[in-house]
């Protein structure tokens, strides 16, 4: 199992760099959209980070031992994770098509919640009595945030609800790749996992991206694209650093309040480039469904952290009375 170091400070700082870099993504991604496909857009951002991080590493002598993923459990893993990235990759930017930022940043909130059960299904972990709390919180906050749209959804199947599920299959898709590299991490560094990611991704979606479109882009596009390809480079780079550092759980928690920067992000999009986006309207209920999802996504990620809290303090108590 792989050991974190305990130095919570760098890794809280990556995990909200990371917060705040997949909160503005969503909003730069709709926007390309208009002009990318969605292969196409992923195409770039991976084919973008395996040459920069694969140029990083091969300065520090650092590029991945490709023997070790001949090694059975290694390769399994190594397969899991790149299946749940590329999927989750694809389907995400795919549900994007037919939804809002908001609303596709809030769904897939669901990400980190999905990788907690996960840790309790592989891993035999205990679900407590705060996770269960943290689990109805944000379904709670996911029915209240569609709450004006909650009865279409269900009743009449259409391009949102099509998208919601696509959204919603990236989540399960980024909790396997999630899981996986955190095991990874006893046989690679968090970078050497993620060069072996982009490269695999690179290689499966330029023969399905159409390039042309590039030629006729504006400088904005091509702007916003960039953005795109170094978050995907800082983004998967600082999360990948911050499980080397910190709990998985302490982790997830800081990821809970991505929604709220993307809805925040896209407020002042729409209202500086009223012409390329348009927030989502969110009623008072929207609003707080938002928040519940944040607070359940929480809860459910650092509810060991009060458990074992709590049991130490009781092992100080008994400690202090016995002497």
């Amino acid at each position: 199992m792989h050991q974190i170091t305990g130095r919570s400070i760098i890794g809280l700082t990556l995990a909200l760099t990371t917060a705040i870099l997949w909160g503005m993504l969503p909003i730069a991604l709709k926007i390309v959209l208009d002009v990318l496909s969605a292969n196409t857009i992923t195409a770039i951002r991976f084919l973008a980070a395996a040459v920069i991080v694969g140029l990083w590493l091969a300065a520090r002598g650092k590029l991945p031992p490709i023997k070790l993923l001949f090694h059975r459990k290694v390769g399994w893993l190594m397969m899991i994770a790149v299946a749940g990235l590329l999927s989750n990759y694809i389907m995400y930017l795919s549900g994007l098509n037919y939804l809002s930022a908001e609303t596709g940043q809030v769904v897939i909130q669901l990400a980190p919640f999905l990788m907690m059960l996960g840790g309790i299904v592989i891993f035999k972990e205990r679900l407590l009595l705060w996770q269960k709390v943290g689990a109805i919180t944000l379904v709670a906050g996911l029915l209240l945030f569609f709450n004006e749209r909650l009865l279409q959804l269900i009743v009449q199947a259409d391009s949102e609800t099509f998208g919601v599920l696509l959204v919603i299959a990236a989540a399960v898709t980024w909790a396997a790749y999630a899981l996986a590299q955190k095991q990874l991490l006893v046989s690679f560094s968090s970078k050497q996992i993620m060069y072996l990611l982009y490269v695999a991704g690179t290689l499966c979606f330029i023969p399905l991206s159409e390039f042309s479109p590039l030629l006729t882009m504006s400088y904005l596009h091509w702007a916003l694209l960039i953005f795109c390809c170094l978050n995907t480079v800082v983004a998967y780079g600082a999360f990948a650093e911050a499980l080397h550092h910190w709990e998985a759980s302490k982790v997830s928690a800081v990821l809970a309040v991505t929604p709220l920067f993307t809805i925040v992000f896209a407020t002042f999009v729409s209202k500086m480039f009223p012409d390329f986006l348009t927030a989502q309207q969110l009623n008072l209920w929207s609003w707080l469904g938002a928040l519940m999802v944040v607070t359940g996504s929480a809860l459910t990620a650092l509810a060991p952290q009060f458990a074992e809290y709590r049991a130490a303090r009781r092992v100080r108590k008994l400690q202090r009375d016995v002497f």
